[in-house]
C-alpha cells in the first residue's frame, strides 16, 4: 500500500504551517553544526558479501537502484532523521557501526520529513561517506491531522509516527529491519538484536511486565467495555517503541498501518490515551510480541518526561543504552551539568566543539 493513499481524516488546522515553521528553524541550526567524519569500519574475514543473494523484486523500481539493498546478507537498520535530533542520530550509527562484526553488511534506512531531507542526506554523507543508507520522505503534513497532544509536545512530532508506515515507504525486498530511536547508543553487535526469532510474530521488542499497564490510557478508555476488551487475552504488557524488530512482509500481509491509524482516528474522537505515539502501538501489539532481553533496551536515561533526571542502569547486562526521557545527552553535556551516564554517549558524539567533562 502507497503510503501517499492512506486515507487520513483531513487536517484544516493551522498545524502544517506550524510544522513548517519548526523545521525551518530547526534546519537553520543544523546547519550552524559541524559534525567530524568517521573512521571507516570493515568487515570481519568470515562475513558474507552483499553481492550475492540478492532477493530483488520486480515489481519495484527503487531495487535496481542498489541491488545491496535487497541482499538477504545485509542488516537493515530504520531511525528517523531530524535537525533537533541529529547530533544522536550519528552518534548512534557510529555506535552500531564501531561494534558491529560485518559493518559493511548494515544497510540504513533514514526517514526525514521532505522539508530537511536534502541537507540531512548531505550531513549523514559527509560524516560517514562509506555508509550504505538510504533517506525517504516522509509527508508530515498528511499524518498531521491524526496527532493528539500529549504530556511533552517533543512527542508530538510527526516524525515520531514515521515508524507506523515503514512497510510502506521503505522496498518490498525489505522484509525485516530493526527500528532505533535517535537517542540511544549500541556496545554491542547489532546483528545479534537482528537476528532475534519471530516465529509467527510480526514485532519484537523487551517488554515490562512490572510497569502500570493501565496507566498509558484514560479512565475513559477503561471505563468503556468495548475498549477494555481490546487485551482480553492477551498477556499485555509495556514495552518501549525505541527499539524494536519488525516482519515488516507481515505487517504488510496484515496491513497494521491500517490498525494503528484506526486507533489514532478514535483517539481524534475521544481521548484514550495522553503519551504521544507509543499507545496505538500497545493496543495493536501488547501481549502479541517476541520477547528480547532487556539488555537490547537499557531505557529511561533521560529520566522522566516532565524533569529529565539522572537515572541508573537497570540491573544486568547492557547491549544498548537509551535515553529515552526529557533529558538528552548532548544537552546536557553542553551545559555542563552531565549525569553520570552521559560520559558513556560522549566518546560516540561526531559534533566538532569539544566539550570537557567536569570531574
Amino acid at each position: 500500500m502507497n503510503f501517499r493513499s492512506t486515507q487520513m481524516r483531513p487536517n484544516t488546522s493551522i498545524l502544517p504551517l506550524l510544522l513548517t515553521l519548526s523545521l525551518a528553524t530547526q534546519n537553520a541550526a543544523a546547519t550552524s553544526q559541524h559534525f567530524r567524519e568517521a573512521p571507516q569500519f570493515y568487515n570481519s574475514p568470515d562475513c558474507p558479501s552483499l553481492c550475492h543473494h540478492i532477493n530483488q523484486n520486480k515489481n519495484d523500481a527503487t531495487d535496481s537502484q542498489n541491488p545491496k539493498i535487497c541482499s538477504e546478507n545485509a542488516v537493515h537498520v530504520a531511525m528517523t532523521l531530524d535537525a533537533a535530533y541529529l547530533r544522536g542520530s550519528l552518534a548512534a550509527i557510529l555506535s552500531v557501526l564501531q561494534h558491529s562484526s560485518c559493518p559493511e553488511n548494515v544497510y540504513f534506512h533514514f526517514v526525514a520529513a521532505s522539508a530537511g531531507a536534502f541537507r540531512l542526506n548531505f550531513t549523514v554523507s559527509k560524516s560517514f561517506p562509506y555508509l550504505n543508507f538510504r533517506v525517504y520522505d516522509f509527508d508530515d503534513t498528511a499524518v498531521a491531522g491524526l496527532i493528539s497532544t500529549s504530556i511533552r509536545a517533543a512527542l508530538d512530532c510527526p516524525l515520531n509516527y514515521a515508524r507506523n508506515y515503514l512497510a510502506e515507504l521503505f522496498p518490498q525486498c525489505v522484509k525485516k529491519v530493526v527500528y532505533l530511536d535517535s537517542d540511544l547508543v549500541l556496545v554491542d553487535d547489532i546483528a545479534k538484536l537482528a537476528a532475534t526469532p519471530l516465529g509467527v510474530l510480526v514485532l519484537a521488542a523487551p517488554e515490562y511486565c512490572n510497569a502500570n499497564f493501565t496507566s498509558y490510557f484514560t479512565p475513559t478508555f477503561w471505563s468503556n467495555p468495548s475498549l477494555s476488551l481490546t487485551f482480553e487475552g492477551r498477556n499485555a504488557c509495556y514495552f518501549n517503541t525505541g527499539v524494536m524488530v519488525i516482519d515488516l512482509q507481515r505487517w504488510r500481509d496484515g496491513d497494521y498501518t491500517t490498525k494503528i491509524v484506526e486507533w489514532m482516528e478514535l483517539q481524534k474522537r475521544m481521548r484514550i490515551y495522553e503519551l504521544g505515539s507509543l499507545p496505538p502501538f500497545l493496543l495493536v501489539f501488547a501481549g502479541n510480541i517476541a520477547p528480547v532481553d532487556h539488555r537490547w533496551n537499557q531505557h529511561g536515561l533521560g529520566g522522566d518526561n516532565f524533569r529529565g533526571l539522572c537515572r541508573d542502569l537497570h540491573p544486568g547486562p547492557v547491549s544498548l543504552l537509551h535515553w529515552s526521557g526529557k533529558g538528552k545527552p548532548w544537552a546536557r553535556l553542553d551545559a555542563s551539568r552531565p549525569c553520570p551516564l552521559d560520559a558513556l554517549w560522549a566518546p560516540y558524539d561526531l559534533l566538532h566543539t569539544p566539550y570537557a567533562l567536569e570531574s
